[in-house]
């Protein structure tokens, strides 16, 4: 990636955002309950992600360079498989931001992680896969099987919500809970019967393995969001610097959907994946991040009260409670 016109439009764009971030940081101090700055702020990324904007700002230092000019000395970068570690690590104050599926901030709020909702972007797509040979043809053939995903990941309400389009529910299968590493393994090795998992698993999957898509996410029933999510101290003591984060982030979202192929160029270097399945994940990848919406908590909502009536979270939550807003910037 060059150096220079590679960034015109996103550099173009921030003028706008910047104004805004100027006027918002003009308000009384109690509109953002502003502290100190923090030394350093640490961002939890995942190589395994179809968006991969997190892993492209870490390698441009953009997040860097927007803090600097705010004052903030250094950003850590902390790596993670997949949402349900990360956002342990959120809950834990290990980092201050990280962007997962749909799922695990439901589990984090329901096990008291105190946590917020700072952003939405679409999810990348998921598929229900089979091996090649396997005589499971439709959804409704999943009843009695080994469906494997990755416990308390958006994977696993793309199961719930598959089981549902052929009218199953979650008892009618054997969930094996299993992180993307260890799928891969079992699904080579005969072990499941099938397999629910994000790009580019998926399409490394295809690609691969000659793994069958039963079902995916272009099936608007099936579709989420995913979240940008931030602890929640952090918010209320840094907003701006939270939302100087996001509108940086916003700004490479909006490049990268314009710039697929050198995306999937940066993403082969990142993680030693050949460049063919992830040419094939950005391909049928929406690129997109603003502010969570009425839309997104009605989402969200529904999907923690799915999850209550299944026993799988212990509690009633109220998402609207856990939404972080940016005063008149993001």
């Amino acid at each position: 990636m060059s150096s220079g016109s590679d960034f015109s439009l996103r550099r173009r764009q921030v003028v706008p955002t910047l104004l805004a971030l100027a006027a918002a940081l003009s308000l009384p101090a109690r509109s953002w309950a502003q502290t100190a700055l923090p030394k350093e702020v640490k961002i939890g990324f995942q190589k395994g992600s179809a968006v991969l904007v997190l892993v492209l700002a870490r390698k441009q230092q953009v997040v860097e360079k927007r803090l600097k000019a705010l004052g903030v000395g250094s950003v850590k970068w902390v790596e993670f498989q997949f949402g349900p570690p990360m956002l342990e690590a959120l809950g834990a104050g290990v980092i201050d931001l990280g962007s997962v599926g749909d799922t695990p901030p439901v589990f984090a709020q329901a096990g008291g992680s105190d946590l917020v909702y700072a952003a939405a972007t679409p999810s990348a797509q998921h598929a229900v896969l089979v091996p090649k040979n396997s005589p499971i043809r439709t959804l409704a053939d999943l009843k009695g099987k080994k469906v494997a995903f990755g416990k308390g990941s958006s994977a696993q309400n793309v199961t719930i919500k598959a089981l549902a389009t052929a009218g199953l529910g979650f008892q009618d299968i054997q969930p094996t809970y299993l992180s993307p590493a260890d799928a891969t393994a079992a699904f080579n090795g005969g072990n499941i019967d099938a397999w629910v998992v994000w790009d580019p698993y998926y399409a490394i999957a295809e690609e691969r393995y000659g793994a069958r898509v039963v079902a995916d996410t272009t099936d608007k029933r099936l579709t989420s969001a995913s979240y940008y999510m931030a602890g929640r101290d952090f918010a209320t003591r840094h907003p701006a610097v939270l939302a100087a984060v996001l509108d940086e982030l916003r700004l490479l979202t909006v490049w990268s959907g314009q710039h697929r192929d050198e995306l999937a160029a940066i993403a082969a270097e990142a993680t030693g994946i050949d460049v063919k399945p992830w040419s094939a994940a950005f391909a049928r990848a929406e690129f997109s991040l603003g502010p969570v919406t009425e839309a997104h908590i009605a989402q969200q909502q529904q999907l923690a009260d799915a999850f209550l009536a299944l026993g799988i979270i212990p509690r009633r939550i109220h998402v609207r409670e856990i939404v972080w807003r940016a005063p008149g910037v993001f």
